[in-house]
């Protein structure tokens, strides 16, 4: 896969999880976990160490998730912006002349 393909593939999955992060559902889902979660936590008795330490991974996990997509996101856009380089440098050459 070239360089450019790669990009395309960043613009691509950009697109996706955008689209992810806006959805209504997995938004609304994210958050019943987060509070189901952080009611679970802060219901534990105060000898559940193991209970409390697995709902702050599980709390955490639903941040790294949509911080993954959030990068993907950006990375993405930094994908799109390369590629409207290239194209214009293509533009550039073939208005000119050099191959």
């Amino acid at each position: 896969m070239t360089n450019e393909d790669q990009l395309h593939v960043a613009v691509s999955r950009a697109a996706r999880a955008e689209t992810l992060l806006r959805d209504e559902l997995l938004t609304e889902a994210f958050k019943a976990l987060e509070d189901a979660y952080t009611r679970a936590w802060r219901s534990t008795t105060i000898d559940d160490v193991a209970g409390r330490e697995k709902l702050f991974l599980a709390i955490n996990i639903i941040g790294k998730v949509q911080a993954h997509l959030a990068t993907a996101v950006s990375h993405g856009k930094l994908a799109q912006a390369e590629i409207a380089q290239i194209t214009e440098a293509a533009e550039r050459r073939r208005r000119f002349g050099i191959l």
